[in-house]
């Protein structure tokens, strides 16, 4: 049997603050063990496994909902479907990622001033974020 820690020792334990742990115990993700009389509540060493993998998940870009989702599908016959979620989590973040090297490349033609140097009313850079968009070649 693991040992057995208070809020403090278990958020120390697992890398958050105490106020971490109990807003994971309000939304549902960790369970608030029984309070004994004059004593303070004991939590079991592996919760920190738990509220790491909350943290790691959060990291790569899952919500705390789909993280719940996810800690219901924590069996050996759910691993497909949790391997099936995670790969869309993938294709997601390669969209996002997409997305943000065009948003570079743009933001970056607008600050070293290749757009609008001809004469115009008023800045060029905000002119130009007003301009219809050109469409993108596909690849």
């Amino acid at each position: 049997m693991s040992p057995e820690l208070t809020i403090s020792g278990l958020a120390k334990l697992a890398g958050v603050n105490v106020e971490t742990v109990r807003y994971y115990q309000r939304r549902g993700l960790v369970s608030t063990p029984a309070k004994p009389l004059e004593s303070s509540r004991r939590y079991p060493a592996d919760v920190a496994n738990r509220i790491r993998f909350i943290k790691r998940t959060q990291a790569l870009g899952f919500s705390l909902e789909e993280i719940e989702g996810l800690l219901q599908l924590d069996s050996a016959f759910a691993c497909a479907e949790t391997r099936e979620r995670m790969q869309d989590k993938f294709v997601l973040i390669e969209k996002k990622i997409t997305d943000l090297m065009a948003m570079r490349d743009a933001m970056g033609t607008l600050a070293t001033g290749a757009v609008g140097s001809g004469p115009l009313e008023g800045c060029p850079l905000i002119a130009a974020l007003g301009m219809p968009e050109t469409p993108q070649r596909e690849e």
